[in-house]
């Protein structure tokens, strides 16, 4: 985790991993500190259809988190 580049500014707070699930297909996964912020990045991007950082969340996901990729956000 501590090495990876995020794809957009935003604050990791220093907490254990956490497990986020899918509200569509009610599957889980554990997300260490810096993937919940990019995911919550996401998620809040969605709602604001602010996709270009959807775009590089989700690439981000793909780069570093493909397993956590095809439990939340495929």
């Amino acid at each position: 985790m501590s090495d990876r580049q995020l794809p957009f500014q935003v604050a990791v707070s220093k907490t254990e991993p956490v497990e986020v699930t899918n509200p569509y297909s009610g599957e889980s996964y554990k997300l260490e500190a810096d993937a919940l912020a990019v995911y919550d990045v996401i998620k809040g991007a969605e709602y604001t259809e602010d996709y270009d950082l959807v775009r590089k969340g989700i690439d981000w996901f793909l780069e570093y988190e493909p397993e956590a990729y095809m439990v939340l956000l495929d």
